[in-house]
């Protein structure tokens, strides 16, 4: 049985955090943790909390033991459109683009 955790609208472009969910996917939840710590990555510490949200679902319907990921992906949210002022009294839109960060972990067995 797969235990899932999500962080919708997170606060971080969908191409960055990918970079970091491809290092960790199918790894052990304990190597995946262990990659995310010593990365300077802000989306890191995104990640790290939502795989520990994944194991505490996991922990809360009484299953423990070695947990892996079996499934990783980050997927695009909506994205703001801002304007920035530009010469001559023009303005331009820029994107703050938001992000989910979905896991899903199963035991090891």
């Amino acid at each position: 049985m797969s235990y899932a955790a999500k962080h919708r609208h997170a606060p971080i472009k969908a191409y960055t955090a990918r970079r970091l969910m491809d290092l960790i996917r199918g790894k052990s939840l304990n190597d995946a943790l262990n990659i995310l710590r010593y990365k300077p990555h802000r989306a890191a510490r995104m990640i790290e909390k939502v795989l520990r949200s994944a194991q505490a679902n996991a922990e809360d319907q009484g299953v423990t033991g070695a947990f892996y990921l079996s499934k990783a992906w980050v997927d695009e949210g909506f994205a703001m459109k801002r304007f920035r002022p530009r010469s001559r009294g023009r303005s331009s839109v820029y994107l703050r683009r938001r992000s989910h960060i979905c896991v899903e972990i199963n035991v090891a067995r």
